[in-house]
């Protein structure tokens, strides 16, 4: 799952829907910084009510994360978009296309539901807007084996970029993508590799309630 998917169901409560998002954007700036239920359960019923919703934000994202991934229809799928993906880079076996086929499952999955709820994407917007995003960092340092100072920068950074837009053009979509291939030491993506994508789209579109099954709605 992607940062749409994970706090789509918690727009109501912004530091709970923000802290949905903290596993993966430490995941780009802060790598080391890994989210762990044994450390962030504590901080559940801490009196402080921002710290113990972002808390619970984060603990929402491992559990879905895990419920997600160990399900047959995203084991499926992200076989078929690996095959896409092979095709699309020649033939190309190794890391790359298993990489990119689980990314793009989760990255078009976001995608999918930003077309279907656009109004939802710009209260997600607007409610990182309006927290403190420093607030966050400091109740994720309290949960985080090492600290982070880096966090509250990305999503004052995440906010601006608006990169959930991107998902819904292919053209800006496959600059994200080199985008994290470039982050993660992966070969750029060859021309023509965007030619996939509407086949790519359609492929999780038809098994999105699937994939979608038990995740909070």
């Amino acid at each position: 799952m992607n940062y749409f998917a994970h706090a789509l169901p918690f727009l109501d409560d912004p530091y709970f829907a923000a802290g949905t998002g903290v596993p993966d954007w430490l995941s780009v700036v802060d790598r080391r910084v890994r989210m762990r239920k044994k450390r962030v359960e504590p901080l559940l019923a801490d009196p402080d009510p921002v710290a113990a919703a972002v808390a619970g934000g984060v603990w929402q994202h491992l559990a879905d994360d895990a419920k997600f991934h160990d399900t047959r229809a995203f084991a499926e799928t992200m076989l078929d978009m690996t095959v896409l993906v092979r095709d699309a880079l020649g033939g190309e076996t190794g890391l790359r296309p298993g990489f990119l086929g689980h990314l793009l499952v989760e990255v078009l999955l976001d995608a999918a539901l930003v077309a279907r709820h656009p109004a939802e994407l710009e209260r997600y917007y607007g409610l990182l807007a309006a927290i403190d995003p420093a607030a966050v960092e400091r109740a994720v340092n309290r949960m985080a084996p090492r600290p982070t100072r880096r966090l509250a920068q990305m999503i004052v950074l995440f906010e601006r970029e608006r990169i959930l837009s991107d998902y819904l053009e292919d053209g800006k979509l496959l600059r994200r993508l080199s985008q994290v291939m470039r982050r993660v030491g992966l070969e750029p993506l060859p021309e023509g590799f965007g030619e996939m994508l509407p086949g790519a789209r359609r492929l999780v579109e038809r098994r999105r309630e699937e994939l979608l099954k038990g995740i909070p709605a």
